[in-house]
Formats: C-alpha cells, sequence, structure tokens
C-alpha cells in the first residue's frame, strides 16, 4: 500500500547510504505521516478495519471508518466529525453489519464500491450507474460526501455515485432532501432503530411530491408531521431561529429535480439535522465549542399542534389556547361528546346552510397566520393574482380554499384546496400565512353571532347588577379579614414571587402541550413534565392540580421559598408561571431523575451506582440539609425527605427537591406542633407521626432512614411485620445489636465497598433514628461525623415502634396537647 512505501523506502536507504544527512530521513519520515492521512481510497489502497485506519477530508473535517455504536460489537462503515465526539452522520452498512473487525472498504474489479468481510463475503455495495473511464477512486470532500469518481474528472456532475445520495439519520449543510426525477431517487432520512443499531427504524423523513410540495415526518405508515408549503421563502413551520438567524435555504423543483437544502450562514459553524425515534422529531443541533456539547435550537413538531391532523377536518389547532382544539368559523365538533373528553379526531362539519355559488351561502372567510393545510390534494399556478384565484376557486364547487402560492413581495401565484382541509394550526410570531376558506356567507355567519353576543351583553349587564350589591356589602368585611391575617389569604402578589415569570403559552409549548411523552412522574399535588425551551434548554415543569386545593398553599409556599434558596445541593428553581387556574414551577431538568430510580431501579442500574457515588450523593444531602437548617437565610424544615425527592444532575450530584411541605422558623424558633400531619409515612419521625411535633430532628431522622436505604439497597416498607424485625430499621438495629451490621449492605456495590465508610454511614444513621429528637445529632454534626474519623457515640433504640415518646422538658417550645393516634390525618402516604 501506499502508505507503507516511505517508510520502508527511507530504512532502505538508511541501510544503503549510511552517511545521507540526518535531516534527509527526517523529511522522508515527515512525508510519510502526511501520506497516511489520506482522503482516498484506489484499488490498490483499500480501507481495512484494523483499528486505526481511517480517510480524512482534505479540511481535516470529517473522518470516516470502522466503528460499533454503543454496546453492540458489530462493525460499520461510518461518518462523523474528526474534531468532535463521535457522533456518526452517516452509515454504509445499515441493513448489514460486518460480525467481526476484518472487513475491508475497496474498489472492486468493475469499479464500484463494496465492503467484504475477512471471507471475501460481499456485505454491501455501492452500486453506480456509469463506470469509470480510467481509474476510479473513492474520496472523502471536505462537505463529507464519500464521492466515487474518475481520478481524473472531478466535476460533481460526473460523480459515478456519492453518500449525499443516500441518507442516513443525519441532514447534513449541503445534501439534498427530494427527488431526482430523473432516475426516480428518493433522497430521505430514516431513523435508527436506536442508539446501539444503526439499521432503518419506522420513523422517516422525506419531501412529498405534491402540486405544492412539503415536507413529511412519517411513523410507519402513519403520518406523523408535515412542515407546510414552501412559501417562496421557507416551509411554513420552520422555527423562526432557523430562518432568520442561521440558514440560507434553498428550494428547488423543475422538470429534473425536486429538493430543499441549507447552508449555514457562518461557515465555521457546525450544525446538523438528526432525526430522532426516540423523541419522534427532526432536532436542529448546534455545536458549541465551549460548551463542548450539541444545543438544541429548534425541533420540529415543536408542540402538540405540530402532531399531524390532531384536530380532524376543518378543525384548528392553537397551543395557546386552553382547549387546544376549535372548529373553524361556521363548523361545529362532528360528535360533541368526543370533543368533551378531548377527542377531536372526529373534526366538524359545518354548522351554516352552504350552497355552491349560491349568493348569500357561498363566500370565502379570511384566516391569518395559518400553517397552510395538508396540500396532498391542491392545484397551483405560480402566474395568477389572489383575485384570479378567488375567482377560479369559486367557479368550482370542490374548491375549499386559495391561497397566494408565494408570500414574497405582497404574495403572488395561486394555491387552490380541494376536498376536506386537513392539519390547520394557529402559528405564533407571525410565522404563518394567509389563507381564505370557503364557508357559508360571512354575513349571516357575523349576525347570528352578533345576535348571540347581544344576548350575552344583557345577561352579562343583569348578573353584574346583582352582583354589585352583594360585593359592595362584602367588600369591608374581606379587606378587614385581608389586613388581619395575611397569611390566610390565598393569593400571593406576583411581584413577590421572587422568581421569573413564564408565560403559559411558552411552558406548553416546551411540554408538547403536557403530552404523555413529556410526563417525567406524577407528585402528590400535580404531575411533572420535561420540556425543551426554544433555546434549547431542558427543564422540569411542575404542573399543579386544578383539583387539589390544599396543593394551592403548598405551591405558594415553594414559590416563596425556593426564591431564597441558593446551594449546590438543592435543586435550582427557574421560575414559575402563574395564570388562570394554572400554577406551575419551573425546575432545572435533572436528566438521571431521582435516586430511587437507582438505588430500588434494576441490577444494572444498582450496579452502576458504586459504593463512591453512593458516599457522595450521602455527603451531598448532609450538606444541603445542613444549608437549610443553619446557613440559608431562614431555618427550614423539609418534611418530606425521601429518596424520590433526591434528585440526580449529569454527574451524580444529588439536590434535594420539593418543598411544597417545607416550614420556615425565625432565628430563635426550633420546633412546631400540627393536627396536620403531611408527608410520606415511613419517613416521618415518631413524635411527628404520632403527636405532630416536628423540629429540625424530624429531618434528621428521615436522613438516617436515607442512609439506611443508600446502603441496603431496600425500601423502607420493605419488609413485613415479623417477630425479627417491624420495617428496615428494626432489621438494621438487629444487625447493629448481633455486631454484623455490614451484612446490611447491598451486594450490588460489595466489591467497590470501603468497609470503614459503610459502617460509619450505618452508625451515623442509626444515631439520626434514635427515638428521642434530643438524642439526634443535629446536621452540621452529621456532616463532621460523616468526612472525619471522630469517635461516635453508640446508638440508643431507634424510634421503629409505635410506642409512647415521653416529651422531656425543654424538648419542644410551648405546651402542647398530646394527639391521639385515631384523629392524626396523615395525607399523602405514596411518594411523590
Amino acid at each position: 500500500m501506499y502508505i507503507c512505501t516511505l517508510p520502508a523506502l527511507s530504512i532502505a536507504l538508511m541501510a544503503i547510504i549510511p552517511c545521507v544527512p540526518v535531516l534527509f530521513f527526517n523529511m522522508l519520515l515527515f512525508f510519510s505521516a502526511l501520506a497516511s492521512a489520506t482522503d482516498i481510497i484506489t484499488h490498490s489502497q483499500p480501507l481495512v478495519d484494523d483499528g486505526k485506519s481511517t480517510l480524512v477530508s482534505g479540511d481535516g473535517r470529517f473522518e470516516l471508518g470502522f466503528f460499533s455504536p454503543g454496546s453492540s460489537t458489530n462493525r460499520y462503515v461510518g461518518l462523523w466529525y474528526k474534531n468532535i465526539p463521535v457522533t456518526v452522520l452517516w452509515v454504509a452498512n445499515r441493513e448489514k453489519p460486518v460480525k467481526d473487525k476484518l472487513g475491508m472498504l475497496r474498489i472492486n474489479k468493475e469499479g464500484h464500491l463494496e465492503l467484504v468481510s475477512h471471507n471475501e463475503t460481499l456485505v454491501w455495495v455501492a452500486n453506480s450507474t456509469t463506470k469509470a473511464l480510467d481509474n476510479p477512486i473513492v474520496q472523502l470532500l471536505g462537505s463529507g460526501n464519500l464521492v466515487l469518481r474518475d481520478e481524473k474528472d472531478q466535476n460533481p456532475q460526473n460523480y459515478l455515485w456519492q453518500s449525499f445520495d443516500y441518507l442516513s439519520n443525519v441532514f447534513l449543510p449541503g445534501m439534498k432532501l427530494g427527488w431526482d426525477q430523473r432516475t426516480g431517487l428518493n433522497r430521505h432520512l430514516i431513523a435508527w432503530k436506536n442508539w446501539d443499531d444503526p439499521s432503518p427504524g419506522d420513523f422517516t423523513c422525506e419531501l412529498m411530491l405534491h402540486n405544492f410540495p412539503e415536507i413529511v415526518t412519517w411513523q410507519g405508515r402513519t403520518e406523523f408531521y408535515r412542515s407546510g408549503p414552501w412559501n417562496g421563502d421557507h416551509f411554513v413551520d420552520t422555527p423562526s431561529s432557523m430562518k432568520i438567524l442561521l440558514y440560507n435555504a434553498t428550494f428547488v423543483s423543475n422538470k429534473d429535480e425536486v429538493y430543499y437544502m441549507y447552508k449555514p450562514l457562518n461557515e465555521s459553524m457546525t450544525s446538523i439535522r438528526v432525526l430522532n425515534q426516540t423523541r419522534n422529531s427532526l432536532q436542529n443541533l448546534m455545536w458549541i465549542e465551549e460548551d463542548q456539547s450539541w444545543k438544541s435550537f429548534g425541533d420540529v413538531p415543536r408542540d402538540n399542534c405540530g402532531r399531524y391532523n390532531l384536530c380532524g377536518a376543518y378543525g384548528i389547532c392553537a397551543i395557546a389556547d386552553s382547549t387546544l382544539c376549535q372548529c373553524l368559523r361556521g363548523f361545529e365538533p362532528k360528535s360533541p361528546k368526543n370533543w368533551d373528553v378531548y377527542d377531536w379526531t372526529g373534526g366538524c362539519v359545518r354548522s351554516e346552510p352552504w350552497s355552491c355559488k349560491v349568493k348569500g351561502k357561498d363566500n370565502f372567510l379570511k384566516y391569518n397566520n395559518l400553517k397552510l393545510p395538508d396540500t396532498t390534494h391542491t392545484w397551483v399556478n405560480s402566474s395568477m393574482t389572489l383575485e384570479e384565484c378567488k375567482v377560479k376557486c369559486w367557479e368550482n364547487c370542490s374548491c375549499t380554499a386559495y391561497a397566494n402560492s408565494d408570500i414574497r413581495e405582497g404574495g403572488s401565484g395561486c394555491a387552490m384546496w380541494f376536498g376536506d382541509l386537513l392539519d390547520l394550526n394557529q402559528m405564533s410570531n407571525d410565522a404563518g400565512q394567509d389563507i381564505y376558506i370557503r364557508l357559508a356567507s360571512t354575513d349571516h355567519i357575523a349576525s347570528h353571532e352578533g345576535s348571540a353576543n347581544t344576548y350575552k351583553i344583557k345577561v352579562s349587564l343583569i348578573t353584574a347588577f346583582v352582583l354589585a350589591l352583594g360585593m359592595l356589602l362584602t367588600f369591608l368585611y374581606i379587606y378587614k379579614s385581608r389586613r388581619k391575617s395575611k397569611k390566610n389569604t390565598d393569593e400571593v402578589p406576583e411581584a413577590d414571587m421572587e422568581l421569573p415569570l413564564y408565560d403559559f403559552a411558552i411552558i406548553a409549548s416546551a411540554t408538547h402541550n403536557f403530552s404523555d411523552d413529556s410526563k417525567l412522574g406524577q407528585g402528590g399535588f400535580g404531575l411533572v413534565y420535561k420540556g425543551t425551551l426554544a433555546d434549547g434548554q431542558e427543564i422540569a415543569v411542575k404542573r399543579l392540580s386544578q383539583n387539589s386545593h390544599q396543593g394551592m398553599k403548598e405551591f405558594r409556599n415553594e414559590v416563596m421559598l425556593c426564591a431564597k434558596l441558593q446551594h449546590r445541593n438543592l435543586v435550582k428553581v427557574l421560575g414559575c408561571c402563574i395564570q388562570g387556574e394554572e400554577r406551575m414551577l419551573v425546575y432545572e431538568y435533572m436528566p438521571n431523575k431521582s435516586l430511587d430510580s437507582f438505588i430500588f431501579g434494576s441490577p444494572i442500574q444498582r450496579k452502576g451506582l458504586d459504593w463512591s457515588k453512593r458516599f457522595h450523593i450521602i455527603c451531598g444531602i448532609a450538606r444541603g440539609l445542613m444549608y437549610l437548617h443553619q446557613d440559608s437565610r431562614l431555618r427550614i424544615i423539609h418534611r418530606d425527605l425521601k429518596t424520590s425527592n433526591i434528585l440526580l444532575d449529569n454527574e451524580l450530584n444529588p439536590k434535594i427537591s420539593d418543598f411544597g411541605l417545607a416550614k420556615t422558623f425565625g432565628k430563635d424558633e426550633n420546633q412546631e406542633n400540627t393536627r396536620r400531619v403531611i408527608g410520606t409515612y415511613g419517613y416521618m419521625a415518631p413524635e411527628y407521626a404520632i403527636y405532630g411535633l416536628f423540629s429540625m430532628k424530624s429531618d434528621v431522622f428521615s436522613f438516617g432512614i436515607l442512609l439506611l436505604e443508600i446502603v441496603s439497597g431496600m425500601k423502607i416498607g420493605a419488609f413485613s411485620l415479623s417477630k425479627q424485625s417491624v420495617n428496615l430499621i428494626g432489621h438494621a438495629w438487629r444487625l447493629w445489636k448481633e455486631g454484623i451490621p455490614l451484612e446490611l449492605i447491598d451486594s450490588h456495590f460489595e466489591e467497590s465497598c470501603i468497609e470503614s465508610e459503610v459502617l460509619r454511614c450505618i452508625h451515623v444513621g442509626l444515631l439520626c433514628m434514635q427515638n428521642h429528637p434530643d438524642d439526634r445529632p443535629n446536621m452540621t454534626s452529621v456532616v463532621v461525623m460523616l468526612n472525619s474519623e471522630v469517635d461516635l457515640p453508640p446508638p440508643k433504640e431507634p424510634g421503629f415502634l409505635l410506642e409512647t415518646i415521653p416529651v422531656r422538658r425543654g424538648s419542644f417550645l410551648g405546651n402542647h396537647t398530646t394527639v391521639s393516634i385515631n384523629e392524626i390525618s396523615i395525607t399523602q402516604l405514596d411518594p411523590r
């Protein structure tokens, strides 16, 4: 091979002519190194899977070689950016991997590019319709295009074969998405099945060859999303960040080709579009060099309204509207019962009598800023005016709508729709287009609606008059009540929130209108969703259930607290949303979710959390709790500390979350009594569960439970009542008394176990769970105990039995009335 000849030649020359200067041989070695970084394959120079040979484009940007995706051992020929952590952009043999590391990519005798295994078995071939006249070579270009061409002919029009004609799951700048009508070639995207398997999945993206072309993604044979047609400047549903700030887009439609292509305005910018089957979206990603990561800047579909035909025929989707789907003016739900339960698929039917070409019964109503309907059944004439378009549509009784086919320079051309109008979407930020929809006389509709409005006005005036007197009588009472007790008001001024306020439409869009796919879990007062803001930032949204009157106070409590709390081991709250009955908190998104999903998860997850990681998490929780109790602006008792309320970031740093039940104290306050016991049974301290007495030592008790769960991998409620132990606490106490506490440890981290640290954690956990609150250490002491070799006192019996707890003088402030167990109202027994 050529890359081996120069080193061999230099060695030979050194043997033959020992007096040749060393500089000469250094030059030979330099040129041999250059030759090894080749961008071509020839008959005599194939690409072999030897673990080091690759093709590198002349500008050093792209690299092509053999790889194994994820945990798979299969071998594929793939393309990636050379200086960016591996992001595979194209795969040659997607459907048929090489089963060993002895594959070879070469040019065969017929001049075709082929991939063979070690026994010369053909794995993949890039068939070209034209044969090279002289000497074929394969070259990796600076665009990322792998081409087969004649060595002496660099004209792109004469390429024998190119990878840009056979897209994988990534759409690169300079690629064409669309059709070569001369050959019938359809350049389209097909997602990977999963991250370990690049074989074609069932999520695809292609340009549809209608009279009014548009890009469509398919989930199997079901249409999932469409871009809307090209309007002369962009596809209607193109995110504004793409069409304005980042790209020059090109759309070509002629008798030879119909395709879409984009190129960045800044050539130094690295961006790709990835068809992601896991997320069911076409992701638009940009490489941020400073962060060394890909950032999303406008995935499609952007929200639930992007889902194809969500509202059915003549239904219009508006993400900012609480009902999401509405019928067009002059239409009504085909099945009102289905619409009442948010099933809009049946669409809408005419509510007004319509007669084709009958004056007073046939007209057009203009709708502004819409994503134009499905263009499958359309007719387009680029030379007609809009008025000519209207006349032609009105004369054809099958025509249901018309619009300009090109929006540039005030609009031109004619596009007409036939049959039902499907997949209508009310766009935001003037991203849509005007369309004229056929319906009964607009005057008749306006008159009908005017009469209805007049009736509504009369009813409103009468109602207002009747209510005014009652409001006047109650005003003084309300005013005095609010002055007396600002605590008991159910309204908190937004200005006092001290957190940024998000618009409801932004949160709805980020969470795909709170779709089930975005749901992360369910809490005691509502649901938690994952979302992505327009700038690519991932968030978690806690949406308070509107039926939870109890949760409203907890929401306000959490808002006020989170605005004042800043610590690396507390989850960061980015803002809140208050609109109508909606109450939401916006958190930073924790990709590793909660601690319980690891320590109580699958064997693989549990084994992945070795002892060093577990100890790191324990210490982080302790520091966060110490901040709440001692170092924050207010003394705060969490009251619901448990594994599901400990979130983990990318580096498995723990962050305490969910302050809905938290209680604040002044500097001179330490404890309080309540008849309303709320929290999660099992994590509650005995004095709180039985008597409603809580203090910072109640949180210390809960931390002790966490310690045992992290060490043992067992849930607090995993034990059944037996003679030996009541629960996990009793089990741990029995092992401690028998002198075998290390039998408590989770077998999944035995290999990484540091016995002295584990033993110290068990010891500290038992000290935290002692029956009497005064016997428990505070969190400052706990942090010191965990991170030093100080001698620890022997633990007393933990509070795991439902027995009477004598209240020592001074243990709690004030006089308390003992509440019987039957009077306790323990709410929220399940993890949130």
